[in-house]
């Protein structure tokens, strides 16, 4: 009996696999047009011209006013009350004994430490009764509070409560004339807001004294002019004169340093991505947009290094070591600490920096290659315990007992792993870089392979949602009819217009389940670039798919009455290896992002593995052995229902159950080879009734030959249609 005779003689089509280029192709084509940049190089190199012929007239004008020739550049006064009113929150260092003790004369690194808000606007001092009023409002003056507000915007400068400093500290430069050591200073000063973890971004300018540990400096909001000639106006006037001078060949090389820029064809249209650029450099290159708001509060930065009680000699030995390790002995390495005052007269801000923790670039580099060793350590032993468990897994009858979204919840969490460690060793720019490379390629490839996973459950899974076909309906041959005459129309038929691309595009992406997948990876990989850098969007992204990797799994052995067939080693393994860098950046504070602790993560962290203890009982004692009786019954097909035995026929030598429609052999309830094939695989220590299966469809099998060809396919060989598990 051939099979095609139950399908009216028609031959069954069979499905051919759709190839994933074209879908491959257009994901490609989608990405190119999304980073694809319309800037023009001309208005760029425009913009260095514009930034090369500002930087040289601040300097002709700064010079013409050292030398005391007519120039059109004018020092700002001096607030004489400013400096009562810094010294009532800290103390200026002195000069210290070089044999006992000394400052940090490099303090380039991260400071992050706490900040206390003042209000020093002349209706708030009004009520006040600080022991520095007088002084507050002496600064303050005849203040227009109008403008104040204007430049107070929206920012809730009163909830602030922490502050990230980033400081790059160059080497002194010795001037003719100059006396003080002293360096130039920049960076990036980040002031948090717990309540809706945004940052006030401000850059900052200013000048480091070695021999007393004191900055001085200008921090802005990103976008706005910093003019460092204006930095001699608030140092202390015995440093004004060697200040003023050390700023001179600063601007010299600035301006050198673009003409290089220049004539070496290096023009990014994208200045803000350079940062060995200081501040004020990229914020002359940087054009704001039509309607951009400059507004904001500027600050007058005063900080003062904690001294250590090491000799000089020593901390040099200390500085030259960590700079260019030789491995040789020095000295421990003292704690750097900041304590400091940012004061905005625009604004009437105060904010009293105390007891802020520095850590020195050296040690921050060498704290993110540390990191990045131990994270692609761990997502080796991922991908280790994934490969296991996809050879355990591989066959149709192992994965149809997998969730589809359990393995994409994790290919999503990868791919975003990926991105942020690829966005971190940009940001990073430096050594760190290629350490932190390794942890994302390794990403990358798990990544990889667990999306090919995915897509395989998803195939073989995608015919147990399918709609079987319904029976050919017969033909009804009636009585036939006299013919007549039927007129034929005199108007020629519509002229049949081919699909447009739009619509040959829906129906590529409606037809084939890799082009929806690889959609659906671009548009999260795009929402992860534009949106996922945003801190509290970040929070709910982890929340949410740590929280469901393993709960698909629980749901979907409950819906099909099986367990899973994800091994103890790999549930155990991966949870843990998911969770390393989920509690190191949420429960560690010294992580290297300054992330700031949430108490939540740790009963998410109970949460996984709750499920994961679920998932293993549901093995031992059942899917659905937690839910009530009446919710635990899952609909499963019986395929050894009582069947009667055929006809009894004179001429057979016994009766049977009817032939197998894989074997085409007959099938015997008391056949002792059968008994024993079946036995002996997957159905071990069943009854006589289990050597025969029925599907759903009716056709008839041999346990043993089902289980054949289950393993291959979980399609009936019959007819085509889907098959439950066995």
């Amino acid at each position: 009996m051939d099979r095609n005779d139950e399908n009216d003689g028609q031959p069954a089509r069979i499905p051919q696999q759709r190839s994933s280029v074209p879908s491959f192709l257009f994901l490609i084509f989608m990405l190119f047009i999304l980073t694809n940049h319309t800037g023009d190089e001309f208005l760029a190199r425009n913009h260095y011209q514009d930034a090369l012929q500002s930087l040289n007239h601040q300097l002709s004008n700064f010079t013409a006013w050292l030398n005391g020739t007519e120039s059109n550049f004018t020092m700002p006064d001096r607030n004489v009350a400013a400096t009562p009113l810094v010294g009532s929150f800290m103390s200026f260092g002195s000069r210290l004994n070089p044999q006992w003790a000394s400052y940090f004369s490099n303090v380039t690194g991260f400071a992050h430490g706490e900040i206390d808000f003042f209000n020093i606007t002349p209706p708030s001092l009004g009520s006040a009764t600080y022991p520095w009023r007088t002084h507050a409002e002496t600064f303050m003056g005849d203040t227009n509070m109008t403008d104040l507000v204007n430049h107070f915007g929206s920012w809730n400068w009163t909830g602030s409560d922490k502050i990230s400093w980033s400081i790059m500290d160059r080497a002194p430069v010795n001037v003719k004339g100059v006396t003080e050591k002293i360096a130039i200073v920049h960076g990036r000063i980040d002031i948090r807001h717990p309540a809706t973890s945004d940052d006030m971004k401000l850059d900052f300018e200013g000048v480091h004294f070695l021999a007393n540990g004191s900055i001085y400096g200008f921090a802005e909001p990103t976008g706005r002019h910093i003019d460092i000639r204006n930095i001699p106006a608030f140092v202390p006037e015995v440093f004004q004169n060697d200040t003023a001078r050390t700023i001179e060949p600063e601007l010299m090389s600035r301006v050198n340093k673009v003409k290089d820029m220049i004539d070496a064809g290096v023009i990014d249209q994208d200045s803000t991505s350079m940062p060995n650029l200081p501040p004020v450099f990229v914020t002359l290159l940087t054009v704001p947009a039509d309607g951009e708001s400059q507004g904001g509060c500027g600050f007058s930065v005063y900080a003062q290094i904690a001294p250590s009680e090491i000799p000089v000699k020593d901390m040099e030995d200390l500085e030259d070591e960590l700079q260019k390790p030789t491995g040789r002995w020095t000295v421990k390495r003292p704690p750097l600490k900041l304590n400091g005052v940012l004061l905005s007269r625009e604004c009437g801000i105060l904010y009293n920096l105390h007891d802020a923790e520095g850590l020195r670039s050296q040690l921050f580099f060498r704290k993110v290659a540390t990191y990045a060793g131990i994270s692609a350590f761990v997502y080796l032993v991922q991908l280790l315990l994934l490969s296991r468990q996809v050879d355990r897994s591989r066959t149709p009858a192992g994965l149809s007992r997998l969730s589809l979204w359990t393995f994409l919840t994790q290919s999503i969490v990868d791919s975003v792993s990926f991105a942020g460690h690829i966005t971190f060793a940009i940001i990073a720019n430096g050594r760190p870089s290629l350490s932190l490379v390794a942890p994302a390629f390794v990403a990358c490839v798990l990544f990889a392979f667990e999306s090919q996973h995915a897509i395989l459950i998803n195939q073989v899974q995608a015919p147990e949602d399918a709609v079987a076909p319904p029976p050919p309906r017969p033909v009804q041959q009636g009585p036939s009819l006299p013919s007549q005459a039927v007129p034929t129309p005199t108007t020629a038929p519509p002229r049949s217009t081919g699909p447009t691309f739009i619509s040959l595009l829906f129906r590529h992406i409606r037809s084939d389940p890799q082009a929806r997948i690889w959609l659906g990876m671009f548009f999260f990989l795009t929402f992860i670039v534009r949106v996922i850098v945003t801190p509290s969007l970040a929070l709910v992204f982890v929340a949410s798919m740590y929280s469901l990797f393993w709960l698909p799994q629980i749901v979907r052995s409950v819906k099909k009455g099986r367990s899973s067939a994800l091994t103890a080693e790999y549930l155990i393994g991966t949870s843990l290896c998911r969770l390393f860098h989920a509690l190191y950046f949420l429960t560690c504070p010294k992580n290297v992002l300054d992330v700031e602790p949430r108490r939540w993560m740790w009963y998410l962290a109970i949460f996984i593995f709750l499920q994961v203890i679920i998932i293993l009982l549901q093995q031992r004692f059942g899917p659905a052995f937690f839910l009530p009786k009446r919710f635990a019954r899952a609909q499963v097909h019986d395929y050894h229902p009582a069947l009667p035995l055929s006809a009894a026929d004179p001429e057979a030598p016994d009766e049977s159950l009817g032939d197998c429609a894989i074997c085409m052999e007959a099938i015997h309830t008391e056949d002792e080879k059968q008994l024993e094939h079946v036995t002996g695989g997957l159905l071990r220590n069943v009854g006589a009734r289990r050597s025969y299966s029925l599907a759903p469809c009716q056709h008839l099998f041999h346990t043993e030959c089902l289980e054949k060809w289950l393993a291959i396919k979980n399609i009936c060989p019959h007819c085509r249609r889907p098959l439950p598990p066995l």
